[in-house]
C-alpha cells in the first residue's frame, strides 16, 4: 500500500517466528493473525547469519518486546538501530549494557527525511533565531497505514508523544507551558494508505509584541520518507562496529533520531 521505488529480488531469507510480547495491540490484533508455533532461537539465527546490525521497527508501544529483542541482540553480539519511541539509547542503563558488550547503538525514534518533526523543529529554531517568541503550537498527524491504525490505541502513545514533543521543545531556550503545545498522532484514515498528512500551527510574537502566526501542511509517503535515513543509520552503525566504537553513538543519534542521548540543532548534528 505504499510507493514502490525499487524492485527487490528474491533473497531466500526466511521470516522466522519471533517473540510477540506486547508487539500486537488491540487494533493490530484485528488484522494480524499471530503466527503459530514456538519462538525461534533468535540468538542462534543472528550468530549463524553473521548479522552485524539489528534494526527495531516494532509497532509503537512495544516496550516489553523491544527490551526482549535487545537482550537477544546483546547476546548475539550485534549493533543496534532503534527506530521506535521506546527509550533505549538515551537511557544510562542500556548505554552501559552496550558499552560493556563492546557494541554500538543508535537511537531512539527515527526522523523522516523531511517529516513532521524535522519540519516543526526547523521552524521552531527559526522562530528562536529570528527573535520570535513562540507562545503556542500544535502538530496534528494522520495517515492510513498500520502505524496509524496501531496508534488509535492511545495507551501505546505515551512515549511517542514524549519523543515528538521534546524533539520540538529542545530547540527552544525556554519552557513552553504543556497546555500550549500539542504534538502527536491524531487519527487513522484508511484511504490514505501509506500517505501521511501533517498540519502544524505556530503562534508567536515579534518585535513590538506583534502577533505572528504560521501554518504548514505537509503530505508525504510515510515509509519511504524514513527508509533512506534508516539506511544511513545502518551504515554509521556498521562503521562504528568495524572501528570498535561502543555504546550510544551521540552524533548519528542526534542527526537521525527524535530522542537521542543528547539533543543538538540539526545543523550542529549534521556537522
Amino acid at each position: 500500500n505504499t510507493f514502490k521505488f525499487c524492485e527487490v529480488p528474491t533473497t531466500g531469507v526466511k521470516i522466522q517466528r519471533g517473540m510477540t510480547h506486547d508487539g500486537l495491540g488491540v487494533y493490530l490484533s484485528r488484522i494480524i493473525e499471530k503466527a503459530p508455533g514456538s519462538t525461534a532461537d533468535v540468538v542462534k539465527i543472528l550468530k549463524e547469519t553473521q548479522t552485524d546490525v539489528a534494526i527495531n521497527y516494532l509497532p509503537v508501544g512495544s516496550e516489553e518486546a523491544t527490551k526482549w529483542y535487545i537482550e537477544q541482540v546483546l547476546a548475539a553480539g550485534c549493533s543496534f538501530v532503534n527506530c521506535i519511541p521506546v527509550f533505549i539509547a538515551r537511557e544510562k542503563y542500556w548505554q552501559q549494557r552496550f558499552e560493556q558488550s563492546g557494541l554500538p547503538i543508535i537511537g531512539d525514534d527515527i526522523k523522516s527525511q523531511v517529516g513532521a518533526t524535522i519540519a516543526h523543529r526547523v521552524l521552531t529554531r527559526l522562530f528562536r533565531d529570528r527573535g520570535v517568541k513562540l507562545e503556542r503550537t500544535y502538530q496534528l498527524n494522520f495517515g492510513g497505514n498500520t502505524d496509524f491504525y496501531n496508534m488509535l490505541e492511545r495507551e501505546r502513545l505515551e512515549s511517542k508523544k514524549i519523543s515528538k514533543t521534546t524533539s520540538v521543545t529542545s530547540q527552544l531556550d525556554y519552557q513552553l507551558d504543556p497546555d500550549n503545545i500539542h504534538v502527536g498522532p491524531s487519527d487513522y484514515v484508511p484511504w490514505l494508505a501509506d500517505r501521511k498528512f501533517c498540519h502544524i500551527r505556530m503562534e508567536g510574537r515579534t518585535f513590538g509584541d506583534v502577533p505572528l502566526n504560521l501554518e504548514l501542511k505537509l503530505e508525504v509517503w510515510d515509509s519511504p520518507n524514513s527508509a533512506g535515513v534508516v539506511i544511513d543509520a545502518i551504515r554509521c552503525c556498521k562503521l562504528a562496529l568495524d572501528r570498535g566504537l561502543k555504546g550510544a553513538l551521540v552524533a548519528p543519534s542526534a542527526y537521525f533520531m527524535k530522542s537521542p542521548p543528547v539533543q543538538y540543532t540539526d545543523d550542529q548534528a549534521r556537522q
